[in-house]
């Protein structure tokens, strides 16, 4: 299953990255009822994602209702990516092929 959307770029002292795009609540949502058939653990959830030209793979992570897509550095780079942007996602959950 496919999402694209748009999301600020925003900070969390979690696991790093540390920058992360939260998912909007109505596709949060979606997730989260496919959740149990796609998760590996700890409610995390794989994902191949891109943003701009750069294409990577991650898991989501789960906090306050929402899912964030956790944004690595090597993406951040070749995106001029940075804290308070606005970006447009595209995600395929479940384990890359």
């Amino acid at each position: 299953m496919e999402f694209e959307f748009e999301g600020t770029v925003i900070e969390w002292r979690g696991p790093a990255p540390f920058y992360f795009v939260p998912v909007p609540q109505d596709l949060s949502d979606q997730i989260r009822a496919l959740a149990k058939t796609l998760s590996y653990g700890w409610g995390v959830i794989p994902v191949s994602g891109t943003i701009g030209h750069t294409s990577f793979t991650t898991s989501l992570f789960p906090k306050d209702g929402l899912y964030l897509v956790p944004i690595k550095v090597v993406v951040q780079r070749a995106e001029g990516i940075e804290l308070g942007h606005s970006v447009s996602v595209t995600m395929t959950l479940g384990p890359s092929p």
